[in-house]
């Protein structure tokens, strides 16, 4: 399902084969939340070059509800995306939107047993229960290509004993949906005939290095035959690291890469979850991440702040932002004082703008005329400038287009790297 087709240090350049298609690795995976990328069709998607797209348990069971999506033909089919998805299990949203609930109703309802997680819809307060085996039914109802297994991801800071039982609870509501997942499996072999979806689990542990270790190698070690199943005997389809953007240093997400990585199987892909910055995203290639996903594109679009290149022909990003190999180490980051990560930021591949400032009133050159997306072919800085200052819709649009066109290309770039 994996297979490493290059690597040069720790960096790895392969294939990941869904049941839905193959996809280069490294890769990114644009967020479409409730069953879109906002403001982007799936076509359009396609356009820019994307593989596949991540969509959310907890959004997509609240509403419309994974049984009608199920009756739909499932996600794909629903929201008109003929190529992977990844679904994260929701575990995150019920713990972060919780705080939304208690601010609307006074109460967040989230109530965590070892059965699972009791919690409140944001929206109208209602109240639903998650469990292990629920999140990984939805997902299959949803009819993903990749799965996560439900975990608890702690909040950032947190006590060494409150990581600590989030950990082992994790590891158990791991075993669990591992055992759900292949008893459903085994009754719908039909279904599955031409390829099943894949399993990934999630380590935590927060910032605790004992920890972070401890629960890679609670992980990789969990028996499978003992949960009386027939799933694979080489374990899990793909291992992620949760946890590590809910607000912490970046430096710690940079030590939990060092901790946790050389204790996971080498020919499994390894999914760094909610990351991150463009320069973070080559790091954690370098160290050996192989899946990304982050709202950073989007989300920075719709606010009309653009990534552009700054080199202006053939280039290497290695080459460009670490022209000094002292900087960046093949098996360990160098990020440790304030100092070496203002150096790096001073020696980024890219830069951002700020589409509505005075200056591009007048600029009627495209946003980057090294881009070749479909905004920047056909629009110039002043227009699009124009579109967020009378707040017309279709600047969120065209800024989104042209920022996933650079994340999509950052990732080419790495494919070839």
């Amino acid at each position: 399902m994996f297979k490493i087709i290059s690597q040069k240090d720790n960096k790895r350049i392969g294939e990941l084969k869904t049941k839905s298609g193959v996809v280069k690795t490294p890769f990114f995976m644009p967020i479409a939340t409730k069953g879109a990328v906002k403001n982007l069709t799936a076509e359009e998607l396609k356009e820019i070059g994307t593989e596949i797209v991540l969509g959310n348990t907890y959004h997509l069971w609240l509403r419309p509800g994974d049984e009608l999506i199920k009756k739909a033909g499932g996600l794909h089919k629903f929201m008109n995306w003929n190529g992977p998805i990844l679904t994260d299990s929701g575990g995150f949203q019920v713990f972060s939107l919780g705080a939304k609930a208690k601010e609307k109703y006074g109460k967040s309802g989230v109530k965590l047993t070892e059965e699972g997680v009791e919690f409140s819809d944001p929206t109208n307060g209602e109240k639903y229960f998650m469990s292990p085996e629920k999140s990984i039914e939805i997902q299959l109802n949803l009819g993903s290509d990749i799965i996560m297994v439900l975990d608890e991801c702690p909040p950032y800071p947190c006590s060494r004993e409150y990581a600590k039982k989030s950990m082992e609870l994790t590891t158990r509501w791991a075993a669990r949906c591992v055992k759900y997942f292949y008893e459903r499996i085994n009754e719908n072999t039909e279904k599955y005939n031409n390829g099943r979806p894949l399993l990934f689990c999630i380590v935590q542990g927060s910032v605790y290095k004992d920890l972070r270790k401890e629960s890679a190698k609670q992980l990789v070690n969990l028996d499978f035959s003992a949960l009386d199943m027939q799933g694979p005997s080489s374990g899990w389809d793909g291992y992620a690291i949760g946890g590590v953007a809910v607000g912490e240093p970046r430096e710690k997400m940079y030590e939990i890469l060092d901790w946790v990585l050389p204790l996971l199987p080498k020919d499994k892909p390894r999914y760094l979850m909610g990351l991150g910055k463009p320069e973070e995203i080559v790091k954690a290639v370098e160290a050996g991440i192989d899946m990304f996903d982050c709202v950073i594109p989007t989300r920075e679009g719709r606010h009309g702040r653009l990534f552009l290149w700054k080199k202006q022909s053939e280039f290497s990003i290695f080459n460009f932002q670490f022209s000094n190999k002292s900087q960046i180490q093949s098996h360990k980051f160098q990020t440790n004082s304030k100092s070496q990560i203002t150096n790096l930021e001073k020696n980024l591949f890219y830069k951002t703008i700020n589409i509505g400032n005075e200056k591009y009133k007048e600029d009627f050159s495209p946003i980057d005329k090294n881009c070749d997306c479909y905004t920047c072919k056909n629009y110039s800085r002043a227009y699009l400038r124009h579109l967020f200052k009378t707040n017309e819709p279709l600047a969120m649009r065209l800024a989104s287009i042209h920022n996933l066109k650079f994340y999509l290309d950052l990732m080419k770039e790495l494919n070839c790297g």
